[in-house]
């Protein structure tokens, strides 16, 4: 477009042409320049768009406002987005030193044992709210003057220890007893079997938790000899009645099975042997578990399907992840006593991928022995 083919009207920026196209009339267009830029526009023809020099003038007003203003709103957008980024800056710097602050060298510290550590403090602020739920049972069973009997049983290194350690962790320790019984004396070997057990028992107010109990008969005795066939079925055939007497006279059992996965027991027991603050906790028995794990399996089945009743139900905990399984735990113990003040808004349901049902866990043994 040759600017010499046009002539200036008395407005700045607006221009007609000087010859009239035979059809169309004469041409006009808008020119000026903003922020170091020119910018040139038809307006139209006087013939065939009516246009007259107000006309043309209204439409190149609205031409270089349309530029100015989205100029202008770019600019404004422009400073507002530096202006958020600048605040997000600030707010990802303050964020920083705090997490240097309660972190310290943690670039000195191996990511995985900083995860792991970082996890476990969530884990148990999770706990927190269950473990006072405990609280106000313990303190209901103290004011109603009853007795309640845990068991923790399961394959070594299944997460008993751990969970009791996480349930009792805010207890009054004047009101519960862990029972952890060694192997028997002579004098206990020639005493009716759960003699031995029975003066470890609650008493009015009081809650005691073995970590094993007297379902050693039905696993580890008959499998490593330290019971006859005849024992290991008199056992069998009298400890549903045993409980079923006990449950009568007003005792609470929980009995609680910790399920775990050979995978991770292997895992678990690697990583006793290689870390020197838990190898105290590896032993002989636990160098066999892995050998005799069908042998463990086939006594476990039996044990849930023969020794599980209404009175003392067996309630089976799948514990390769230890967190999910301890607050399981917690929520059968507490949902085991209607204790006063109780937080509604807490969830007491069953997550049915830990809490397995036994008639579940005999069905998937079943299938397969992995657990």
């Amino acid at each position: 477009m040759n600017l010499s083919d046009f002539e200036k009207t008395n407005y700045s920026g607006l221009y007609i042409s000087k010859a009239a196209h035979p059809a169309f009339g004469k041409k006009y267009i808008a020119r000026f320049q903003y922020d170091k830029k020119r910018y040139v526009k038809v307006l139209g023809y006087t013939k065939k768009d009516n246009l007259t020099k107000k006309a043309a003038l209204n439409l190149m007003q609205k031409f270089k406002d349309s530029i100015v203003i989205t100029k202008e709103q770019k600019s404004s957008k422009n400073t507002k987005n530096t202006k958020i980024n600048d605040e997000k800056y600030e707010e990802l710097l303050d964020e920083n030193r705090t997490l240097k602050e309660i972190l310290g060298n943690f670039k000195d510290v191996d990511p995985q044992v900083l995860n792991d550590g970082i996890q476990k403090i969530y884990d148990l602020e999770e706990l927190k709210d269950y473990q006072i739920e405990l609280i106000k049972l313990q303190s209901y069973l103290e004011s109603q003057n009853k007795r309640m009997i845990i068991l923790f049983e399961g394959r070594d290194a299944s997460g008993k220890g751990g969970a009791i350690r996480r349930i009792t962790r805010y207890m009054n320790n004047k009101h519960y007893r862990i029972v952890a019984l060694g192997k028997p004396t002579e004098t206990q070997k020639n005493q009716w079997f759960f003699q031995r057990y029975i003066q470890h028992f609650p008493t009015g107010g009081e809650v005691v938790l073995f970590d094993r109990s007297w379902y050693n008969r039905a696993m580890v005795e008959p499998i490593f000899g330290f019971c006859t066939k005849e024992e290991y079925e008199i056992f069998m055939e009298d400890v549903v009645n045993f409980e079923q007497d006990l449950v009568r006279q007003g005792m609470i059992l929980i009995k609680l099975y910790f399920s775990v996965s050979k995978d991770e027991q292997k895992r678990r027991f690697d990583r006793r042997i290689n870390d020197p603050l838990r190898q105290w906790k590896f032993s002989e028995v636990d160098m066999q578990a892995q050998d005799l794990w069908s042998e463990f399996s086939e006594k476990k089945y039996e044990m849930l399907r023969r020794t599980s009743s209404r009175s003392a139900p067996w309630h089976v905990i799948r514990s390769n992840d230890k967190h999910k399984a301890r607050l399981e735990a917690m929520k059968i113990i507490l949902n085991s006593v209607d204790y006063d003040g109780r937080n509604y808004t807490l969830d007491f349901q069953a997550d049915e991928n830990v809490n397995i049902s036994v008639q579940k866990e005999l069905m998937q043994m079943r299938k397969s022995a992995n657990y």
